[in-house]
């Protein structure tokens, strides 16, 4: 990273994006070994998931239908219903290892994107075994901050669901009921992105500083003041392209909409690199928004002391303290 710390929170949306492909591009070699380890078994599972999740499901709703037309009480009966309930129970099987999966290749792509950065910003000598060997040590960090998260987010859509409901009760039969209806909705739409943006920048900041779990998150939501629009405008736009791929693949892969087998081919492969890309694309803009929110709050990072810290691998991983990452405040 060649630029100027004080000259980092004037990047611009683009300019962001810009810096992160330079980046990616100025350090091939190990972003290709990060990406065929780590990101490309991540793509893999969350695509080859879609296409599994639906085909148990569809057997389900088949068996289901088969169910209604069957003559309660009878044998053929009694064995669908069993036949369902042990469908259902391979479903959501199914489903929690797919999520266990996902969230440890998640932390550990999280873990070894940040980390290499971080030795890039330090103009560290950094190969992929020094990457792999502290990822499983910083990833547990990156956990308890998920999980801290993960509760928000639970909360935030326990009282979403009172409020809906409370609205469909009491709002929802008149044209004033239907207009606060959309309000509602707009107000929890920015709720979730602004949950969203926090709990990426607290990644970083687990990492790369000696706070994580609710802290992290604490001090993410403070670093994001003065950005929030850039966040807002990259959360949003990597979002539309990842959930615009997903509905690609769903449709043409997994639907099967299109009559010819070499073009549903042909867009899953498609579909799985740009899954590839967003995701490296995705974990590296997070970074660097991270460097930006530091330089935008005159916070500035001690390189010699993030170096030194980056460099411990022999034994327990040591986080960046508080007073090496926020030192003094310089001025503009």
């Amino acid at each position: 990273m060649d630029r100027e710390q004080e000259d980092l929170q004037f990047l611009s949306f683009f300019g962001i994006f810009k810096e992160s492909f330079r980046i990616i591009f100025s350090w091939t070699k190990i972003f290709s070994q990060i990406t065929l380890t780590l990101i490309l078994p991540l793509s893999f599972i969350y695509l080859a998931h879609i296409e599994i999740s639906q085909l148990l499901f569809f057997k389900i709703l088949h068996d289901k239908d088969a169910l209604d037309h069957t003559q309660v009480g009878s044998t053929k009966y009694s064995n669908l219903s069993d036949i369902i309930s042990s469908e259902w129970t391979a479903f959501w099987l199914f489903k929690f290892a797919y999520f266990t999966f996902f969230l440890i290749l998640t932390l550990l792509c999280t873990s070894a994107v940040v980390y290499t950065i971080a030795c890039i910003y330090t103009a560290k000598n950094i190969s992929f075994k020094k990457v792999m060997s502290v990822v499983p040590k910083v990833w547990k960090r990156l956990m308890v901050t998920f999980l801290w998260s993960f509760a928000i987010i639970f909360l935030y859509h326990v009282v979403a669901v009172i409020v809906l409901v409370f609205w469909a009760i009491f709002l929802a039969q008149n044209t004033v009921g239907a207009l606060m209806g959309v309000a509602l909705l707009a107000f929890y739409l920015c709720g979730f992105v602004y949950i969203g943006i926090v709990w990426h920048l607290a990644s970083v900041v687990s990492v790369l500083e000696d706070v994580y779990g609710i802290k992290a998150l604490k001090k993410s939501k403070n670093l994001i003041k003065g950005k929030m629009g850039i966040s807002i405008g990259m959360f949003v736009v990597l979002s539309i392209f990842f959930g615009g791929v997903e509905v690609l693949f769903e449709n043409v892969v997994v639907l099967g909409l299109s009559p010819n087998v070499g073009i549903t081919i042909l867009v899953g492969i498609v579909c799985f690199l740009l899954v590839v890309m967003v995701i490296l694309l995705g974990l590296v803009v997070e970074t660097i928004i991270y460097f930006v929110c530091k330089s935008y709050h005159h916070e500035n990072i001690d390189k010699s002391s993030l170096a030194d810290h980056l460099e411990v691998y022999l034994g327990e991983y040591v986080p960046l303290k508080a007073k090496d990452v926020q030192l003094e405040q310089f001025q503009v």
